[in-house]
């Protein structure tokens, strides 16, 4: 998931934190900016990468200077704290008007009405630039509380100068492999001392259940009363397929078990390891820490079914309690448009949700570095059931990842697997 990224990466980003608290002389709830002098907007935002800060604060700056009746005053948030600082904001009455995060945390903002519903205030085009399955992440009882405008998806990461000595073709970027395929093709790339593939699988519970909609695996079942984790065929694919190649095929590492994505990289840019399945985010660390020659290329989604992912966008919310809704729907529309929708992606190394910015994306970047494919892939990203289940993060705590992580460790077999999460579900689930 997004949060888990940014939280493990932006303690490196040297960016200063501004508290929310220290904010309340500009606070959206001020009753004398409502009647007199220009809107005074507050956009707690939670770029942290270079790139993405030079951008989001170019926007402020430029829309500031081309709105003087409507001023917004760029706050720094982080990602390691911003729940808690939220929450505490919320609650006093001093919450930021414009709200930086993502869909699977806002969920529990949403319900308990801390965010205004979007529907009436954003355009009919900003809307129909953005996939249905995409709102519906941000869709809470019918009310859509933030507009979803990053996306990250799985791919694969290649040597190609490996797949080229193996006569492993390059798919193009709208016509990925199937599993059948790209486990065969692992085959190939298995030699003495070299893995076809790296699963980076400490945290297993949230790839598993991304990867498990290709085989329209949902785990999470409801009919209206009680959510419960069931795991019948098309749950067990997914696993099964990764546990083929780590101990059947022996063609994925089992060392990278332990590992996260950055994990696997001496190994990979070694030679040890082919292919790298991962987010799209990965694709940085390619640019920036590959060797000089070092040959790599981005393969599309792999396909069972359908290449369909669950998606978790980052969003942009307005606070319930803003005096200024509309004027920041404005600045939403701005701030979102095509154009910069796309360079707000570049600078994340994500995926913009709107289609044009898709366009402007790939012709920006030529395509290169892999963003041909990475703008192809959010053709299939969609809501999953696990996302909106009460209970979830506990249960993927306490019993989804212990009992994977067992699994993939073989020391328990498929069945037993589905026994555990099944049982956690019901300690859990509501």
């Amino acid at each position: 998931m997004l949060r888990t990224r940014f939280r493990r990466l932006a303690a490196a980003a040297a960016v200063a934190v501004v508290g929310l608290g220290a904010l309340t002389a500009c606070g959206a709830g001020d009753d004398d900016e409502a009647t007199s002098g220009p809107a005074k907007l507050r956009f707690l935002s939670l770029a942290w990468q270079k790139e993405s800060l030079q951008v989001n604060k170019d926007l402020v700056a430029k829309w500031n200077a081309e709105h003087p009746d409507i001023q917004v005053e760029y706050v720094q948030g982080d990602w390691n704290s911003v729940h808690d600082q939220l929450l505490t904001s919320f609650e006093g009455g001093d919450a930021p008007d414009i709200v930086h995060y993502e869909a699977s945390a806002i969920g529990e903002f949403s319900k308990q009405g801390y965010l205004a519903d979007l529907s009436d205030l954003v355009s009919d085009d900003l809307k129909g630039q953005i996939d249905k399955g995409i709102w519906d992440t941000t869709t809470v009882d019918g009310k859509v509380t933030g507009v979803p405008f990053l996306l990250e998806s799985q791919v694969v990461i290649a040597n190609k100068k490996l797949l080229d000595a193996a006569g492993v073709a390059v798919p193009p970027a709208d016509g990925g492999w199937t599993w059948d395929e790209f486990q065969a093709n692992a085959q190939k790339l298995t030699k003495p001392g070299q893995y076809g593939a790296a699963w980076a699988l400490k945290s297993p519970t949230n790839r598993v259940l991304n990867l498990a909609l290709n085989y329209d695996g949902t785990f999470f079942y409801g009919d209206g009363g009680r959510t419960e984790v069931r795991v019948g065929d098309a749950e067990k694919e997914i696993p099964k397929r990764i546990h083929d190649m780590l101990y059947t095929a022996k063609s994925a590492s089992p060392e990278a078990l332990g590992m996260s994505g950055a994990d696997t990289l001496p190994g990979f840019f070694g030679g040890k390891y082919a292919m790298l399945p991962g987010s799209v985010s990965l694709r940085q660390q390619m640019v920036e820490q590959a060797p000089a020659g070092f040959e790599w290329v981005t393969l599309p989604p792999i396909k069972g079914l359908s290449t369909k992912q669950a998606a978790n966008p980052q969003t942009l919310s307005i606070s319930e309690d803003s005096k200024h809704k509309k004027q920041a729907a404005q600045f939403l529309e701005y701030f979102l448009n095509p154009t910069n929708m796309a360079a707000l992606a570049k600078g994340d190394w994500l995926v913009p949700t709107g289609k044009q910015a898709n366009e402007e994306l790939v012709k920006l970047t030529a395509g290169k570095q892999g963003w041909d494919v990475a703008a192809d892939s959010a053709a299939d990203l969609t809501v999953a059931p696990f996302q909106q289940a009460d209970g979830y993060p506990e249960w993927k705590t306490k019993y989804a990842t212990p009992a994977l992580q067992q699994y993939f460790a073989n020391k328990i077999t498929l069945d037993q697997l589905a026994t555990q999460l099944v049982d956690g579900g019901k300690q859990v689930l509501r």
